[in-house]
């Protein structure tokens, strides 16, 4: 497949892990789309920072890889909260000039109907934990995490709030991805989220259901063509193992065949 798009390609991760040099959040992706052609730059921001915190991180990796790759603008590839950060450096930040195209998977657009359903019961005990967590991204590398601000992110009203704050720029093409597992084995380390928002939204991928992730340019749903089905895990090659999926119309043999499908869309659309 062609990945040799006319403008470089920045990968933008979402919650739970940073971008590091030898274990990549993206797995054999990166590798697979370079050795067709891609220039690949990332996000390298904070792992559970708030969006307009990791906007901001961002933004510095932006400028760099235009200045390094001397492109006049990026395609970005954003992943579940990335999604929203991409969207404010593109709207609040005034980058959309800067940027040919922005491809959305898992990103909660729409706000999550579970999250809504559980912070109304729990949000005193969900507070208290972001704040351990926060101190454990510390150690890690993140330098301004507020894990309450990002899963706080994730509600319906909030999504609402940002949608107004935050429409999108006409000189930018939008498109979005959504997944789902086929059942709760399809992935044992989603199994429990899997179960909890089937119970309050239905299909998900073990963390959203695709009416929370559905933007602009919708793409669809895709599933595993097999038994297995695609978790969050897996849109972004967590297992370094093949996985096959589907929507109904397209088929790939494996994640990273599918990430060279989109970046081949891209470059026939002259991105």
């Amino acid at each position: 497949m062609r990945a040799d798009t006319k403008y470089p390609i920045l990968l933008i991760h979402g919650m739970g892990f940073r971008d590091y040099k030898r274990i990549s959040y993206w797995g054999r992706i990166p590798k697979a789309l370079e050795e067709n052609g891609a220039r690949v730059y990332f996000g390298w921001q904070d792992s559970n920072g708030s969006v307009e915190s990791n906007a901001r991180q961002i933004e510095r990796s932006f400028n760099k890889a235009l200045e390094e790759s001397g492109a006049e603008k990026l395609n970005i590839i954003a992943h579940s909260k990335g999604g929203l950060e991409a969207r404010y450096l593109i709207s609040t930040m005034g980058y959309g000039d800067k940027v040919a195209s922005l491809t959305t998977l898992s990103t909660p657009h729409n706000g999550s109907v579970t999250v809504d359903r559980l912070l109304r019961h729990t949000e005193p005990v969900v507070k208290l934990g972001c704040k351990a967590v926060d101190l454990w991204f510390r150690i890690l590398g993140d330098k301004t995490p507020d894990t309450y601000a990002a899963v706080n992110m994730f509600r319906t009203s909030s999504a609402e709030s940002f949608n107004r704050a935050n429409p999108d720029h006409p000189g930018v093409y939008y498109q979005s991805y959504g997944f789902v597992m086929n059942k709760m084995t399809s992935d044992m380390s989603m199994c429990i989220p899997w179960l909890v928002v089937k119970h309050f939204e239905g299909e998900n991928d073990g963390l959203l259901a695709p009416r929370a992730v559905e933007w602009k340019n919708f793409m669809g749903v895709y599933r595993g063509s097999g038994r297995r089905g695609i978790s969050h895990c897996d849109e972004v090659d967590m297992r370094r193992s093949r996985v096959s999926l589907n929507n109904g119309n397209d088929r790939s043999d494996d994640i990273t065949e599918f990430y060279l499908s989109i970046v081949e869309g891209l470059k026939d659309k002259g991105f």
